[in-house]
């Protein structure tokens, strides 16, 4: 017998083994025991500019909240629970963080539920493993955004599209359209897994169209409340932010979810050889087929208006490690030997996770001992004044090139970029920096421009560039004396933050 031979028929055996219930849940349970060691490491790591947004926004009133997300492009789903989670346990950093870690872990029982129901027990195993280390979850287990709860979604959808459309069982229809919806009410880029589906539907399940009609009509009929939103979103906020993805962004966008390439080589490689021993089944090839569509759609749309970011790809995770699992298994000792290549790189990877995203939350620190009720915040980064806000607190009065912010708990990216442009130092700057009292106190908050290739799009190109005339406007200002620069060493240790930070704190002369 050879090793092949040996590898497929102990995968038979553990398919038909009839284990008891408590071995499965002991398994699953080391599994998560697992992740929660690896995706605790940086629980308390300093929020950065999203987290900010998602907290300041999850702190209104929960009725409000939907009407609000008018002035920031995304669904409500997510800030309603988180808006309830900070209501039970606080708004703390590891408090916030510990709801998407939640997530993250729930995504292993999924994996293993969703794997074990369509391609039996090793794949499950597979599957769990997968998503207990997977690094994407990792890292957004450890950030207050809404990304887990997608990618968990994202398999419970995946599963129930297979059983429902590609296998016909109608028993699963509800919860394809459920978790389809609530995919949706989270993340915009449900919107592309459906046309991932649809058109997967089209080419492997033709005899199931009405099964597929169905969902279709009751997924349009769940999220039509939202649509009116979404256009206004799409026309007046949109991701200014972003920058129109490339050819070698579309190759790689599968990989982004698997985060290190040799991994996902090795991963990908065997997966291919495993799914090309038993072409019969189709339900493999159709989630692939899924994942790439989600991709092209997506990278259509963001060459209208750009979207583009990998931490949006959480609506690929689901077809994805299933169709991983089922290669895996199926390519004997290959999908043995990428699987331990995997996890040992995964593993290793959560050991080099920065403790902190962004070093506002030292800049904060820095400056508050300078600053009484009523002084001025003036952010010239104007997305980072929600994570100023909740270091700095709501004593303060803060202001961007925008002018005076009357909610620093949210961004407001309406029309951010035409506002933008026609600022002038004269009728913006001037009423800000005139509003300071006699013996009060300025904080400049500006970006520290060392990657410039993370400041070509175009609203981050007009930050640059007002940025660098606001400060050398307000250092030259004969009314304001500086008195303190605030830097942290990291930032001199060129350490790798996310649009790090500086602070210079004026005195205005009396």
């Amino acid at each position: 017998m050879t090793a092949a031979q040996a590898i497929e028929r102990a995968r038979v055996n553990l398919d038909a083994a009839a284990l008891p219930r408590w071995a499965t849940a002991a398994g699953l349970a080391l599994l998560c025991a697992l992740s929660v060691w690896l995706r605790t490491r940086v629980l308390g790591a300093g929020f950065w500019i999203d987290e900010g947004i998602s907290v300041g926004i999850a702190h209104h009133h929960f009725t409000a909240i939907p009407h609000l997300l008018r002035q920031d492009g995304s669904p409500p789903l997510y800030y309603l629970l988180l808006h309830v989670w900070i209501g039970w346990f606080g708004d703390s950093e590891r408090a916030t963080h510990a709801f998407s870690l939640a997530f993250a872990i729930a995504c292993i029982p999924a994996a293993y539920w969703a794997a074990r129901s369509l391609f039996g027990r090793t794949a499950a195993w597979v599957c769990a493993a997968l998503t207990a280390i997977n690094p994407y979850l990792t890292y957004y287990g450890q950030e207050t955004r809404m990304y887990t709860i997608a990618a968990l979604l994202s398999i419970v959808a995946a599963a129930a599209y297979v059983h429902a459309i590609l296998r016909g069982r109608r028993r699963y229809l509800p919860l394809l359209v459920v978790s389809l919806g609530l995919l949706l009410y989270t993340h915009n880029w449900g919107i592309f897994l459906c046309a991932g589906f649809a058109v997967a539907t089209a080419l492997f399940a033709r005899e199931h169209w009405r099964e597929g009609l169905v969902a279709g009509a009751a997924t349009v009929a769940v999220y039509a409340p939202w649509v009116p939103t979404l256009l206004y979103q799409a026309k007046h906020t949109g991701a200014p932010w972003a920058m129109r993805p490339g050819v070698h962004a579309l190759v790689l966008a599968p990989g982004s979810i698997f985060n290190n390439d040799i991994a996902f080589g090795a991963l990908a490689m065997a997966v291919a050889i495993g799914l090309s021993r038993r072409r019969e089944d189709v339900v493999p090839i159709a989630l692939l087929v899924v994942v790439a569509v989600t991709v092209v759609f997506a990278w259509l749309a963001s060459q209208v208006s750009p979207s583009w970011t990998s931490r949006y790809f959480a609506a690929l995770l689901g077809p994805l490690v299933l169709a991983a699992g089922a290669g895996l298994v199926r390519s004997g000792r290959f999908g043995i030997g990428a699987l331990v290549l995997a996890v040992f790189l995964w593993t290793a990877y959560s050991f080099t996770l920065h403790d902190e995203k962004s070093n506002t939350r030292a800049i904060a620190h820095g400056v508050a001992p300078y600053l009484g009720a009523g002084d001025v915040v003036l952010s010239t980064h104007p997305e980072q004044v929600p994570v100023l806000r909740y270091y700095l607190g709501s004593r303060l009065r803060y202001a961007t090139q925008l002018g005076p912010v009357r909610d620093p708990r949210l961004m407001d990216w309406r029309d951010a970029v035409k506002r933008l442009r026609a600022v002038t130092v004269r009728r913006d700057l001037d009423p800000v920096l005139a509003s300071v009292r006699p013996g009060g106190h300025l904080v400049v908050v500006s970006p520290v421009f060392r990657d410039y290739r993370a400041w070509e799009a175009p609203w981050t190109r007009l930050v640059y560039l007002t940025s660098q005339v606001w400060t050398r406007a307000i250092a030259a200002d004969p009314r304001f004396r500086a008195e303190q620069t605030v830097m942290t060493d990291e930032i001199l240790l060129e350490r790798n933050f996310w649009k790090p930070l500086q602070a210079v704190v004026y005195v205005r002369r009396r």
